[in-house]
């Protein structure tokens, strides 16, 4: 089995989701799209990260990963979408992406919404979780997509398409790793936010094992059984 990872800088990769996928036997294909352009399908699971860039930027090559997108999203097959990449998942399905009220970043709490406290995935954990964020976008509810969680700031933090494509407003793969390289590559966010990076590392540590078993449980049920 093959994983297709998005990437769209170097330091947003697929973090906790590569282990995941590594204990199943399913390799994972890396792809920096801005520079390396688009893969030549989506394989049978598809990971878009995140990048401080804007879906609504004129780059061409953020059109054509829309399609692309919405392509894989129309043929059924399974996909991750987190932070940016949900940002692309719901402008792919005719949703409006725009500034939100605040930037949020680090430790953020999230709440189920009555539907994805019936989610297969999100349904087995908290009803209100820490979760972490680096964002200052958000998006409207995409049709025929199901509402999984909201912030104060962000009333819509999570949604599912089908059955089998979740776009995630949050973090749920990050590591220690990640952390510290946001912090440095995206310093002016933090300046803005008026936010320490000690504070932002520190603060989200004791959540991290959570995320990544909803990160682990979340590959679980979009790959086949059996994997």
């Amino acid at each position: 089995m093959r994983a297709v990872c998005l990437q769209h800088v170097p330091f947003e990769g697929p973090g906790a989701f590569a282990a995941s996928l590594a204990k199943r036997g399913v390799h994972i294909e890396h792809h920096l799209v801005p520079q390396d352009g688009l893969p030549k399908d989506a394989g049978d699971l598809l990971i878009v990260m995140g990048g401080p860039m804007s879906v609504n930027d004129p780059d061409p090559w953020i059109a054509e990963e829309t399609a692309f997108i919405r392509s894989a999203l129309h043929a059924g097959q399974p996909v991750i979408g987190v932070c940016l990449g949900s940002q692309f998942m719901a402008k792919a399905l005719g949703a409006t992406v725009r500034s939100g009220q605040a930037l949020e970043i680090g430790k953020t709490r999230v709440y189920l919404t009555e539907q994805g406290r019936q989610d297969p995935v999100f349904g087995a954990f908290p009803e209100a979780l820490s979760v972490f964020e680096w964002h200052g976008e958000v998006f409207d509810l995409p049709h025929e997509c199901v509402p999984l969680a909201g912030s104060e700031i962000a009333p819509l933090q999570a949604f599912r398409f089908g059955s089998r494509a979740y776009g995630l407003l949050f973090h749920l793969e990050i590591e220690t790793e990640g952390i510290d390289a946001l912090c440095r590559e995206c310093a002016p966010d933090l300046d803005r936010a008026s936010l320490a990076a000690s504070n932002v590392s520190i603060g989200f540590l004791p959540h991290m094992w959570l995320s990544h078993q909803m990160a682990d449980q979340l590959i679980g049920h979009l790959l086949p059984s059996g994997r």
